[in-house]
């Protein structure tokens, strides 16, 4: 079992690669997400246990990499058969991620709103047609919606199909989900019928005692709700040994308790936990042949039976008949509700007497009747009085529909507050731990990469809201197309992010940490791509300026990390941790001018129409730091790139590197040079025609200045002064400094 999350939780690494470089992404930006999910602490740590998270991370992954592999498709060839296989690969995969957990709805309403801006944009393309945009929505709608929700559905199908047999969840569903378990019993409950009887509001269970006392109180026997089936739910309506009666409305009936032969009892002493006046202590009271008192006395009071069975609105009938137990002596109620008892209750439910008590908290059932005192009238002759219920197995449909219902139930009532529950506020800073038998599992993220991802969500926001301030102030910012670019990738990245985080900012439940997992992976991708632009954009005032990030600044791992994944601490090694105040990361970050040669493209001058020649100038910083014999293990500026597109169906245009070794000139070409300026002066490059193509001649300018760039430094040719005198001109253009 633990080896599926943990293969899911490897495998989501490996699709934001792919993700990233279909959102045409650098290799090297795709690359630092890759390694921001390898070393996250958090998804490590959730990966090596048996829950629903590590699954849930994958596949929001693998939604949003096919969602983006169709949208590539979309804006490329339409309706084709690539088109519909991404296009049914998503549906399919936003039917696994829901399938994994409901928050899986919070991915659907991501790929959602990306779908329905895609088809307002077309729907304001005059160039597409009605017919052709009904095409798009249609087959939209059916693998978006229509698939998911099949998926969706065979998933129960599946689950209904292994899971057959009763099991320790019955408690949480109505008995009609688990009839197949149960055999047929006595439709007519009667005085002398042994009875199980489930409350019906709550899931706590079944009525409940065992031989353990109330520490406090009365110290009688305890009575509580327990959600599994079990000999000590069994309750026999007893009052008086007579002929068979029914029992109807406002009969006074005695409920024994079978096993422990003790009478459910109720008197003026106040409960353990609901200490209140209103509400009374409910216990087991009596000895064996002890007929007991009227405090053992309760009246049956019916509040609805079945539609189709008239009677059982009059007398009880098993599962037909809702009914509420009034105490004879005090008028309370038997009443159950979601509060638990202490561990000296083995934490089952709390049941006690309320005279003020919910109506739907004071209602119950019977869900099965058994030894019917005239049970030996039944065979061989049958009589009406021994009528059996028949348990009707329900469809798929009815079991499909009420264990919706049940699980909507469940989560909304988790609302009180755990020990380790957390608050969204608070996710972006880490913590949450799990305790049991003394032992603490620490769920601890990378602080570098949960907080450099917090920073990039905030610097996002902050930044695209300047943009539309400016945009109204009449700038033309969105003019840029890289901008553009950029707007639209984190965009896209923003709103999984909000789409996944802030609609827990709504929910009273039980929160927890790793509910934040599917918000941070967005987070992660969109600080990887603002890290790379952050850099560029750095890069850009000098071209052999890089951004290098120092790790072997003398950081000290087990400060920066004070305990490893999945790594064993008693309390003393905890405290010379000091875990909670070391944690912290010290990384330099410097931007250095790093080259491994001096044929770097340095500054362009001239080339202006009617001017002087292009020449380029190697820049004397690079050389300077290349004459220290530094070296740079980044990708060169302009330097060739894998393909772009990752659904490599059409061939991706390779992009040429500006360094590239000097290519041979043939005679021809040599022939076309009109005249090459050229010179002994370290820096300047020959300059041809194949490059560079000359701007057409103005007035007062020459045809002879044209050059181009040849790699290397070779014998040039030409007038010796000229050359050194345009040296020194462009050298004092580029570095005045150095000229004083």
């Amino acid at each position: 079992m633990r080896m599926v999350p943990a293969t899911l939780g490897i495998a989501t690494i490996p699709l934001a690669y792919l993700t990233l470089r279909a959102l045409d992404c650098k290799a090297s930006t795709a690359l630092l997400a890759s390694l921001f999910l390898t070393f996250e602490n958090g998804l490590v740590t959730q990966s090596r246990h048996i829950l629903l998270d590590s699954p849930l991370v994958f596949f929001t992954a693998l939604t949003i990499f096919l969602f983006v592999g169709f949208s590539n498709e979309d804006r490329h060839q339409p309706f084709s058969e690539s088109w519909w296989a991404w296009l049914v690969l998503t549906g399919l995969s936003l039917g696994a991620v829901v399938s994994c957990k409901w928050v899986g709805l919070f991915t659907i309403a991501t790929v959602g709103v990306c779908t329905i801006l895609r088809l307002w944009l077309l729907l304001g393309d005059t160039r597409v047609s009605l017919r052709t945009w009904s095409r798009h929505f249609f087959a939209r709608a059916l693998c978006l919606i229509a698939i998911p929700i099949l998926f969706y559905m065979t998933m129960f199908e599946i689950h209904f199909l292994i899971l057959g047999s009763s099991g320790d969840g019955d408690a949480c569903v109505v008995t009609t989900l688990i009839v197949e378990a149960l055999t047929d019993d006595h439709l007519d409950v009667a005085i002398g019928s042994q009875v199980t009887i489930r409350h019906v509001n709550t899931q706590g269970g079944y009525l409940h005692s065992h031989l353990h006392n109330y520490p406090g109180g009365s110290g009688q026997q305890q009575i509580t709700l327990y959600p599994h089936r079990d000999e000590n739910n069994l309750w026999l309506y007893d009052f008086e040994h007579q002929p068979i009666e029914y029992i109807k409305h406002g009969s006074r009936i005695k409920l024994r308790h079978i096993v422990t032969d003790k009478a459910l009892h109720s008197h003026d002493v106040r409960p353990p936990v609901s200490d209140v006046d209103f509400q009374n202590e409910v216990s087991g009271y009596g000895l064996t042949g002890y007929t007991g008192d009227l405090n053992d006395d309760w009246v049956v009071e019916i509040y609805k039976g079945d539609r189709n069975d008239k009677e059982s609105s009059k007398r009880l009938k098993t599962l037909r008949t809702h009914f509420k137990l009034r105490h004879l002596m005090t008028g309370c109620y038997l009443f159950s509700h979601t509060v638990k008892l202490p561990e000296w209750a083995f934490d089952q439910q709390e049941v006690t007497c309320n005279k003020q008590a919910v109506k739907a908290n004071s209602l119950w059932y019977i869900e099965t009747a058994s030894k019917h005192p005239q049970r030996e009238l039944c065979y061989p002759l049958i009589s009406p009085e021994c009528r059996e219920v028949n348990y009707k197995i329900p469809g798929f449909l009815s079991k499909f529909w009420e264990l919706q219902k049940v699980m909507w139930t469940t989560n909304s009532k988790l609302t009180d507050r755990h020990v380790y529950d957390s608050r969204p506020w608070s996710w972006p800073f880490l913590s949450n731990f799990w305790v049991k038998d003394h032992k603490q599992i620490y769920l601890i993220g990378n602080p570098f990469v949960w907080w450099s991802s917090t920073v990039s969500v905030i610097t996002y926001m902050l930044i695209r809201g300047l943009l539309i301030l400016r945009a109204k102030r009449g700038y033309r910012d969105f003019e840029n197309t890289k901008l553009v670019k950029y707007d639209m990738l984190c965009g896209f990245l923003f709103t999984g992010y909000a789409l996944h985080y802030l609609p827990f900012f709504l929910m009273s439940r039980q929160l927890f940490l790793h509910h934040y997992f599917p918000a941070l992976y967005f987070a992660i991708l969109l600080s990887s791509v603002a890290l790379t632009l952050q850099h560029r954009v750095a890069s850009s005032h000098k071209a052999s300026s890089r951004l290098r990030i120092d790790y072997s600044s003398g950081v000290d791992v087990r400060q920066v990390f004070p305990t490893r994944v999945w790594e064993s601490l008693d309390k003393e090694q905890v405290q010379q941790r000091n875990l909670g105040q070391n944690l912290g990361l010290r990384l330099v970050t410097s931007i250095q001018a790093a080259t491994s040669n001096k044929s770097i493209l340095g500054a362009t001058i001239g080339g202006e129409p009617g001017g002087r020649a292009a020449v380029i100038v190697d820049d004397v910083v690079d050389v300077a730091h290349a004459a220290k014999g530094e070296t740079s293990t980044m990708i060169p500026l302009g330097g060739a790139e894998p393909g772009r597109d990752v659904f490599a169906q059409r061939e991706s245009k390779e992009v040429k590197s500006s360094q590239s070794r000097p290519e041979v000139v043939s005679p021809e070409e040599k022939e076309r040079v009109v005249s090459v300026v050229g010179g002994t002066t370290e820096g300047i490059s020959e300059v041809s025609n194949k490059g560079y193509t000359p701007n057409p001649p103005q007035q007062g300018g020459s045809t002879s200045e044209q050059a181009t760039l040849q790699g290397g430094h070779h014998k040039t040719e030409g007038p010796l002064d000229q050359a050194e005198a345009l040296a020194n001109e462009v050298a004092h253009e580029l570095y005045p400094e150095d000229n004083r």
